[in-house]
Order: C-alpha cells, then structure tokens, then sequence
C-alpha cells in the first residue's frame, strides 16, 4: 500500500513537452505511472511520444481522461497559476517540482487554495513515490527504490535519494517516499505527511530528513511526542552551516536559534525520534533502531 498515490492514480503532466517535462514525463511512465494527458497551451491535438494526448488547458485535460492529479513542470514566473488551474479543473493532488517560484507567488495560490480538499506538494519539491504501486511523480531515480513499509519524508530531494539508496542498500523497502520541498513556503508539511505515515497500517516506521531554517521541524518533533505511535529515525542537515547564511534551499536560511540543527535535533530527540548523525549513518541507524524495536 501507499499514501497518496498508487496504481489507480490519473495523472496529467502540465508542461509536458517542454525540455525538463518530456524528460521526466517518459521517467515516470516507464517506471508505471498512469499517465493519462499532458497539457501545454497551444499544443492542443498532439499526441506525446504517439501515445499521451495533449491538451490546450486542464479543463479540456480532466474532462476528457477523469485525472485526479497534476504532475508541474511549468517555468517558475508561470508555476503559480499552473497550480491554480489544476485546482480549479478538479484535480485533488498537486505536484509542483518547479524551483525558483516567487514566494508571493506561492502566497496567492496557497490562499487560492484554502479551504479546498486541494493537496499541494512544493513548489521546488522532487515529488513522492509509492514503489509498491509502481507510480512515480517526481524527478527521483526509480531504481534505487524497492517495495516495502518504510516511509520516507525529507525536504532534501538530494538527501532523499540518499536515504533511500541506503535504504534499499540494507534491504529495507519504502511504503511511500514524499519530498515536500525546501522553499519558505510549500503546500504540505512534515506534520502532514506524518500524519498520514501514522495512519498507514502498510507503514511501520518513519525516516525524516530535516534542514536548517524555518520551525517546521519543531512542529513535527510536537506532533511526535504527542500523536506519533511508529519509529522515526530523523536526521537534521546543516549541522556545520554558518549562522545567517543562505545554504541551498530558500527555506534554509537561519533566521534565530530556533531555526538552527542543534536546535532542531534537540526537540526531535526530546520528542523519542532517534536521530541520525550524519547522513552517511542513516541506513546503519535505521538497522540499529529496527532492531531494538
């Protein structure tokens, strides 16, 4: 089993024939995923590699397949109203994987889709993958997963490939992956995903892959101390950045003590995650805490 996405998933690539679209639309339908229509303004009538219709706008695009979710690669001055045009034709799952969106940008849609039963993973995420389901929506590098009851969440796409990879490495498969993204301001939170890894029963235990900047964090070490019935290991990056820098990611920016690794690992710890040091240990982490579970 999975969360969010699994077999039955009906997805439409907003961008599809462009450089970065068409690239990693192929990735995904090779490694399974249903995708049933991409959409692109004025490629109307098309087909996609002979097979995928395309479609002039989402309205035309859902009404005709009957998708369910929107895989983004829009350029960023143009991702904002991608993600609202999904959300206005019906679509329930959102992936924007565009990196650089301005971040009033992102303030207008996520106010645009308040309220709604609208899930929006990023902008600037690496997208989310149910191996077992063999449904890809992302630019992550299918072979290194494996089908299995581990649920991964980071807002590292890099970090994420590395947890898996050591994962896999130590024989452990993942229920679902979900890279929620490193900007500011996203759509969903570790506390979502956490949320929904605790009331999977095909997801006994968690790894989190955290960085510097931000409190989102901490707001997930509350929810584990409180609510959170699995093991999770955690690993914070950013341990050596130096304070006030801008380190990658538009949300890695330390703005106060809070915001900082220590501080974030501190919470984490205090909250019964076990922490990951560096990630170089998180598969053998990972073996130490299944096997004192």
């Amino acid at each position: 089993m999975s969360i969010l996405v699994d077999s039955n998933t009906r997805a439409i690539v907003q961008g599809i024939t462009g450089g970065e679209g068409s690239f990693h639309a192929r990735a995904c339908i090779r490694y399974g995923t249903n995708v049933v229509a991409g959409v692109t303004p004025g490629r109307g009538g098309q087909l996609f590699d002979d097979q995928i219709p395309v479609f002039d706008t989402m309205n035309e695009a859902v009404k005709e397949t009957s998708a369910d979710t929107s895989l983004i690669f829009v350029p960023a001055p143009f991702a904002a109203d991608a993600i609202a045009e999904a959300a206005d034709a019906g679509i329930s799952l959102i992936i924007c994987i565009t990196e650089g969106v301005p971040i009033l940008d992102t303030v207008r849609v996520l106010r645009h889709l308040e309220g709604r039963p609208i899930r929006l993973i990023g902008p600037n995420c690496p997208g989310l993958i149910s191996p077992g389901e063999r449904c890809k929506l992302g630019i992550m590098p299918g072979n290194i997963h494996q089908p299995g009851r581990a649920g991964v969440v980071s807002r590292s796409g890099t970090l994420t490939y590395e947890a898996v990879g050591q994962l896999t490495g130590i024989g452990v498969g993942q229920s679902s992956c979900v890279g929620i993204g490193g900007d500011q301001l996203i759509g969903t939170s570790f506390v979502d995903v956490l949320e929904m890894f605790n009331n999977d029963p095909d997801t006994d235990f968690v790894v989190m892959i955290g960085e510097i900047g931000g409190t989102m964090e901490q707001d997930a070490a509350t929810y584990i101390g409180e609510h959170f019935r699995k093991p999770i290991a955690s690993l914070i990056a950013g341990a050596t950045a130096p304070p006030g820098k801008r380190m990658g990611h538009a949300g890695a920016v330390i703005t106060g003590e809070s915001a900082t690794s220590a501080a974030k690992t501190r919470a984490l710890q205090e909250a019964g995650a076990v922490i990951i040091p560096t990630p170089a240990d998180i598969g053998d982490t990972v073996q130490a805490m299944l096997a004192k579970a």
